[in-house]
């Protein structure tokens, strides 16, 4: 069988990650099959990421009017075994975007729960850290993460939550009962500061409900700012079903 073939290039840049602790319980029904929840020592995590995509190409072609835009997403970390490999991925509750022709394209070649709604993003730097901003707006009003940083990023260390939430490299998503979708998703490592502020302000459950809506209402566990880098997304397939 052909391997898979890039999808879509970009740069996803300036990702702002805060990260929550989650009783396992409210991401059960996410969990696509044939994955399970991942843990980082012991714990189930959710993170609230929004960030710049830029210089975007789908199947090599630039569109215009959607190269480069914002992303917003809420999202928990699976594995998958497949023969002898353990593949680390993302599973996404859910993605807001600006623009209805990339939520629908996600929608259709993943599957992926994507919205497209109105945005917003700020980001300032110097010589002495970096603050950004990423808002969405729904109907009971405007979102935003916030997050502030100081110094210079650095890769972060083995073992560390950083790494673990940085370096999951497969995208799944439902794919019908008892399949799943998945994708490759390549990129760098990438240098992250941790947060010396970080907030989420709005009203989450319209779009997460309400369990992961006081979830998000809690001081994160973690934040930081992950640099970024070119990306490259491939074609998604239906996985083989392990039994």
């Amino acid at each position: 069988m052909d391997a898979p073939k890039v999808f879509l290039t970009a740069e996803w840049r300036a990702l702002a990650m805060l990260n929550y602790e989650v009783d396992a319980s409210l991401l059960r029904h996410f969990v696509p099959a044939g994955t399970e929840l991942d843990c980082w020592q012991g714990k189930t995590l959710v993170s609230l990421v929004g960030f710049r995509f830029l210089k975007t190409r789908v199947l090599g072609i630039p569109i215009p009017f959607h190269r480069n835009f914002d992303e917003v997403n809420l999202r928990f970390y699976v594995r998958r075994a497949e023969a002898t490999e353990v593949k680390r991925g993302v599973v996404f509750i859910r993605e807001i975007v600006p623009r209805r022709t990339i939520a629908a394209v996600a929608r259709a070649f993943y599957n992926e729960r994507y919205l497209a709604l109105p945005m917003s993003h700020r980001i300032q730097s110097n010589s002495a850290g970096i603050a950004v901003e990423y808002g969405w707006k729904s109907r009971t009003g405007w979102n935003r993460i916030k997050l502030k940083a100081m110094g210079q990023p650095a890769l972060p260390g083995d073992g560390s939550q950083e790494q673990f939430i940085t370096e999951h490299y497969w995208g799944y998503a439902r794919g019908g009962k008892d399949r799943c979708i998945e994708y490759r998703v390549e990129h760098p490592q990438w240098k992250v500061w941790r947060a010396s502020e970080a907030v989420f302000e709005g009203d989450a459950e319209e779009l997460y409900g309400k369990e992961l809506a006081a979830v998000l209402r809690q001081k994160p566990y973690s934040a930081f700012l992950a640099e970024g880098s070119e990306v490259s997304v491939y074609r998604g397939r239906m996985a083989p079903n392990r039994s």
